[in-house]
């Protein structure tokens, strides 16, 4: 059993201790990368948090002993003619439980409606696929991230590269 909920600043280091061993769950050599690339893949900077706690659409996971299992930051975007939600991150505790990433993409959801907006974009990770079929998410090709400069070389992701010319070209 978890609860959700917002995040202030007395969540800040258990958030940031918590986005550390996820990146260094996800990448065995994440503390060999530069440090250029290893601040670049952490969510969790003071501004991004207390930016991410005021935007209503962010929530922190944690165990009913309130022992934080992961967060999801999230913020409305004005895109001219309509409201969107947009997930930066949904990041999980190495032993988070099967409910963790549901709830926190619920939890947005959630937030959104009530908030009038209803059209929510987050990158579909393994951990949302099962939450994502429950929600009704429909999906749009694939979610990209270039990053500019030498940080593209060990930015976190399955690289894609050129498989096939088109004919004619």
């Amino acid at each position: 059993m978890q609860r959700y909920r917002t995040f202030n600043e007395t969540d800040h280091a258990a958030m940031q201790a918590l986005d550390l061993a996820a990146q260094r769950h996800l990448d065995p050599g994440y503390d060999a990368l530069p440090d250029r690339e290893r601040e670049g893949r952490l969510s969790t900077s003071a501004p991004a948090l207390k930016f991410y706690e005021r935007s209503e659409h962010s929530f922190l996971a944690e165990a009913l002993d309130g022992t934080p299992q992961g967060f999801v930051l999230a913020q409305a975007v004005w895109q001219g003619d309509r409201p969107t939600v947009l997930v930066r991150t949904v990041t999980l505790a190495p032993d988070a439980t099967e409910e963790t990433a549901p709830g926190l993409l619920h939890a947005v959801l959630k937030s959104a409606y009530d908030s009038a907006v209803y059209e929510i974009h987050y990158p579909l990770t393994p951990a949302l696929q099962a939450a994502a079929e429950t929600e009704g998410s429909n999906v749009i090709g694939r979610y990209a991230v270039q990053h500019l400069g030498t940080r593209n070389a060990s930015a976190p992701g399955e690289k894609l590269t050129v498989t096939d010319t088109p004919s004619g070209a």
